[in-house]
């Protein structure tokens, strides 16, 4: 591969594989978490299927309580995710058999005034996890107020007025533990939480530790908890006090362990044990919601609104690198919500009004651009070198990543869509506006509904 260290590519391989077995016990094809074992999007399991439709190749089709953009995560024969149902103002967890979808059990997380938010978001956005013992849930607690935006950007220092007129709603995120049988084994508020858009983080495990993005308009926070316990083991403030929904990810990096975070007019690099900061990046000005990728040299990272971004950093240093760690930086066609994927030296994106395009990981060279549909909120996966973009009205369009563009299918669903795809043991899951699919030949128990 282009400017790559075979030798290096391997140990960072290598070192990979002990973060994610140490951190969730994760098996390869298990989806435990946000865009999956790696936090990125990526899969190593083969024969992953290319082609449906809403009434071919579908193993199972189970309608969905309440509502929620939250994506299915899974492991071994189930599969967990999150929803409010807004009738009760409950947040619940679900369980489904992953071989015939069947709902398993459901539990109240806890009940609580509906909040405001951004329009593409959800009472249910955050993305559980779990390490195969318990199931790790966050959303917000609202306590019921509306405050004018115009209001909270003052109090949290900002002198520029934004959303002036919008509602927001004040209270403290909560996250929570669940057995595999839904038993409750914890539930605590880590710190207050207000944001013009709403909620979303999901939780990322490391070690014997629960991780959460704490971005919003007020005293922002990264924070730790115990995952046995929920105790909070470290909390670090957030400089910017700004809101910004991209979760973070892990990798081993010149020796240390890294937490990669972006989103606040920053990006930062933690120490994911203690909270310490290993090097900072003053800017770009923006907020992201999509996440960063990395590709075994630099990170790749989406850089949000109203900037929208992607720079390329060098992942070493320490205290400020803004000035030497920028390799090259984008500015066309960039996502703003959409995660995107890097496979080998090839980086692929779709920007939300559904241009899609790929660019040289090493160079920022652009290979191809394209538009491929109209609207996008989920995040891009891979597997086997291919891409799945799923747009918001429920379209998937498989993209083989090479220097040029080529279409493999094109899949419709007939559904909304806002979640991104879970990929677990040659099935896709994709959560709809009112059902859950699971894409594939039926396995075990599993039987095909139409």
């Amino acid at each position: 591969m282009t400017g790559r260290n075979p030798t290096m590519r391997i140990a960072h391989i290598f070192l990979f594989g002990i973060v994610v077995l140490t951190s969730s016990g994760a098996q390869a094809d298990n989806w435990p978490n946000w865009r999956g074992p790696s936090g990125d999007g990526s899969s190593s399991e083969k024969n992953v299927p290319t082609r449906w439709s809403d009434s071919e190749n579908i193993a199972w089709k189970v309608a969905l309580p309440g509502q929620g953009h939250a994506s299915p995560i899974v492991w071994d024969n189930r599969l967990f995710l999150v929803a409010c149902l807004p009738e009760t103002k409950e947040r619940v967890l679900l369980c489904h058999d992953r071989q015939s979808g069947q709902e398993l059990w459901r539990s109240t997380v806890f009940t609580a005034p509906l909040e405001s938010m951004h329009d593409l978001n959800s009472y249910a956005s955050g993305t559980p996890a779990t390490d195969g013992k318990l199931v790790y849930v966050a959303f917000l607690d609202p306590d019921g107020r509306q405050i004018d935006a115009a209001m909270v950007r003052a109090r949290a220092g900002k002198l520029r007025a934004d959303n002036s007129g919008k509602p927001v709603s004040p209270g403290r995120m909560v996250v929570a533990a669940f057995d595999f049988d839904g038993k409750p084994r914890w539930l605590v508020r880590p710190g207050p939480y207000i944001s013009v858009w709403g909620f979303c983080s999901c939780p990322v495990l490391f070690e014997d530790m629960v991780i959460l993005n704490g971005d919003h308009d007020g005293d922002a926070y990264l924070v730790a908890l115990d995952r046995e316990t929920g105790a909070t083991r470290w909390k670090v403030n957030r400089q910017h006090r700004i809101r910004s929904h991209s979760t973070p990810i892990i990798r081993y990096v010149d020796e240390r362990i890294h937490l990669f975070m972006s989103g606040a007019h920053e990006i930062v690099s933690y120490n994911p044990r203690d909270g310490s900061e290993h090097w900072r990046i003053n800017g770009p000005q923006g907020r992201a919601v999509a996440s960063l990728v990395y590709d075994g040299s630099r990170l790749l990272v989406p850089c949000g609104y109203p900037s929208r971004q992607v720079w390329a950093v060098r992942p070493d240093g320490k205290a400020d690198v803004t000035n030497t760690h920028v390799e090259w930086h984008i500015q066309q066609a960039c996502p703003y919500v959409p995660s995107p994927v890097v496979i080998d030296n090839y980086f692929l994106m779709v920007a939300d009004n559904g241009v899609a395009s790929c660019y040289n990981a090493t160079s920022g060279e652009k290979l191809w651009i394209k538009r491929i549909g109209s609207g996008y909120s989920a995040s891009l996966v891979n597997a086997g070198r291919l891409v799945y973009f799923l747009s918001n009205d429920g379209d998937t369009t498989v993209v083989r990543a090479g220097k040029s563009f080529e279409l493999i299918s094109e899949n419709p669903l007939n559904e909304p869509s806002y979640a991104s795809p879970a990929i677990s043991q040659g099935q896709i899951y994709l959560r709809g506006e009112t059902h859950l699919f699971c894409i594939g030949q039926s396995i075990g128990r599993g039987e095909k509904l139409k």
